[in-house]
């Protein structure tokens, strides 16, 4: 069996279950193990059967040390089952929409002192980690000083809660917004509703959601799994036959 685990609950575990859906046919148990301790305690406790593969969506930051721990410790137990069981190289769930290329052309955000903020977050977004040092812009420094207890995480979470903050966009609640992977209706009155968008159909658009280069840069490390372990097994099948 081929499982995903994430520590995504809400919108995250719904954006898990599309790339599934749209990227692997449904060939994936998805499981959220609640919270990144959950995660760790699952693994913890896993005896992987031979044909079964994991991966792992933990969200990894480098200014968070309770999360630094974890993930010394998760990177550990991965080692035991280096061919079974994959770490992807996730920051979080809500960098992978706030890097969305088309982000502030669909949501049709009016936010524009939080658009020019995104701007500048994003380029100083580096291995993990927000590098203050980067940053020049002062509102955008007096945004992240404003944080009672800074993180990159935290700080990637609110900005994007921002810029999607109608309820067809929101990547807050329960699951992502009807505009992320429904058909696009035809608007009766426009002014209604923000919207980027002509008339695109939810397959469409979670295609290209799943092909920006964040989402496909995570994807793309299954898929590279996917191809290694098919590969082999194809080449063990073979040998066994010639002998």
């Amino acid at each position: 069996m081929k499982y995903l685990w994430t520590e995504d609950r809400g919108a995250g575990f719904h954006f898990w279950k599309l790339v599934n859906q749209h990227v692997f046919q449904g060939q994936m148990v998805v499981e959220s193990k609640l919270s990144n301790q959950g995660l760790l305690d699952a693994i913890r406790g896993l005896r992987p059967e031979p044909d079964d593969m994991y991966y792992i969506a933990f969200d990894i930051v480098y200014d968070n040390m309770d999360i630094v721990n974890k993930l010394l410790e998760l990177q550990q137990l991965i080692s035991k089952y280096p061919k079974q069981i994959v770490l992807l190289d996730v920051t979080c769930f809500e960098y992978i929409i706030l890097s969305f290329s088309h982000l502030i052309e669909w949501t049709g955000t009016g936010k524009k002192d939080k658009i020019e903020m995104r701007k500048h977050i994003l380029s100083a977004l580096n291995n993990h980690k927000i590098e203050l040092e980067k940053i020049e812009n002062r509102k955008t420094l007096d945004y992240l000083m404003g944080f009672k207890r800074f993180s990159t995480e935290r700080v990637l979470e609110a900005i994007t809660y921002e810029l999607t903050d109608s309820d067809v966009w929101s990547v807050k609640g329960d699951s992502m917004g009807e505009c992320w992977c429904q058909d696009c209706c035809v608007l009766v009155n426009p002014k209604k509703s923000h919207c980027g968008l002509g008339n695109m159909s939810g397959t469409e658009k979670i295609d290209i959601l799943l092909k920006d280069e964040e989402a496909n840069r995570i994807i793309s490390r299954i898929s590279a799994a996917e191809c290694y372990n098919t590969h082999n097994h194809w080449k063990i099948k073979n040998r066994r036959k010639r002998v």
